[in-house]
């Protein structure tokens, strides 16, 4: 069976978990003003397959391609005109297809996540890119192919391949997309005591927004490159009313209460990603090293407080839990929608978190 004909026939357990990955929290945005957004597409930054080349090794002289045929050993460039773009994705009944508002591709194409490419460049840096295949509008041929970097890439620089995994594109693009914190953020507890997230056990009870005191029902962590689309953002104490520097993954979105409607949403409850408010002094991505980062579930997707301010959970539903955390308890999904998601590019990120720090103070 060809590539393509592979991928038409994938099952429908691979199908469902594909779906899911576009949105791990599941929290929907509405519009009332233009600076939200009402769609569930996710941006992607990529570039064209075609901007990397092999110079060395079986497929020298041709452009980056789907995993059928990539071979192990070859050496890759990005050229050093390359330029990246957005590619919005969006889930739909059948799978993936690239949104209405994409820069890049023919919205309303069909996109395949085709594999997780592993390359290692001459310093020892390991470097993961997500191929994205669209397809043409019959189905039966690739129209191009789209390379979702994980960590940022170099011109000119030798990239060799060293594995092609398309059983693990899945699950590292849901957790490039999940929300995280790290192990040494502080909980609010039932009780008012802070605890550090690295130290929470499974049944400790946690004061939440919505629900009052609710019980963990699930902790999962993993160690990632700090770099990239897994570079944590540290919000400095006292930016957002926060008791402490508050650091969690770019994805990771904070639950303001507008005291005062300055963003004019027409409503108080409004949610935004941590990414959106970065301003290189009180908000910065923290790059380097490795980051372990720490994920808590509930019975429901909850709104808790971390170094004293409201932040989401993770929210994983049935369909995406066999992607990214098998383990977790197989529970219905909360979707009930919590507010609104602040559109990507609304906010001026210079101001952005003083602006949300005054709304909220009134």
């Amino acid at each position: 069976m060809n590539q393509v004909g592979a991928w038409l026939n994938r099952n429908e357990a691979e199908r469902a978990a594909l779906l899911s990955l576009c949105d791990v929290r599941g929290v929907a945005a509405m519009t009332i003003q233009p600076v939200f957004e009402q769609d569930q597409s996710q941006a992607l930054r990529v570039y064209s397959a075609a901007d990397f080349t092999a110079l060395d090794g079986a497929n020298f002289g041709d452009p980056l391609t789907a995993s059928g045929d990539l071979i192990e050993g070859d050496v890759y460039q990005l050229r050093a005109s390359a330029s990246s773009g957005k590619l919005r994705v969006l889930r739909t009944a059948n799978g993936l297809e690239i949104a209405p508002k994409s820069e890049l591709g023919r919205p309303g194409a069909v996109l395949h996540l085709d594999c997780c490419a592993t390359f290692m460049a001459p310093d020892g840096t390991v470097v993961e890119m997500l191929l994205l295949v669209e397809m043409c509008t019959q189905g039966r041929t690739i129209a191009a192919v789209h390379v979702h970097p994980l960590i940022e890439l170099a011109p000119r620089v030798d990239y060799a391949l060293v594995a092609v995994d398309p059983d693990s594109a899945m699950v590292r693009f849901a957790e490039a997309s999940c929300v995280s914190f790290v192990g040494d953020t502080r909980i609010t507890m039932a009780s008012g005591a802070q605890v550090a997230v690295k130290d929470l056990k499974v049944g400790d009870r946690v004061l939440t927004r919505d629900h009052g005191v609710q019980p963990v029902r699930w902790i999962g962590s993993r160690t990632e490159r700090a770099a990239g689309a897994f570079a944590p953002i540290r919000i400095a104490a006292g930016t957002l009313n926060n008791d402490g520097d508050l650091v969690v993954s770019p994805n990771h979105c904070l639950f303001v209460y507008q005291r005062q409607d300055r963003l004019g949403a027409g409503r108080a409850e409004i949610l935004v990603k941590a990414q959106y408010l970065l301003n290189d002094e009180t908000v910065t991505r923290t790059s380097g090293g490795f980051v372990d980062y720490y994920q808590i579930s509930f019975d429901q997707h909850e709104i808790i407080y971390a170094e004293g301010i409201a932040v989401e959970t993770l929210l994983a539903d049935d369909s995406m839990r066999p992607a990214l955390v098998a383990e977790l308890p197989s529970r219905p999904a909360d979707m009930a929608r919590r507010g609104l998601e602040v559109a990507e590019g609304a906010l001026d990120s210079r101001h952005a978190a003083t602006l949300l720090r005054q709304a909220s103070v009134g």
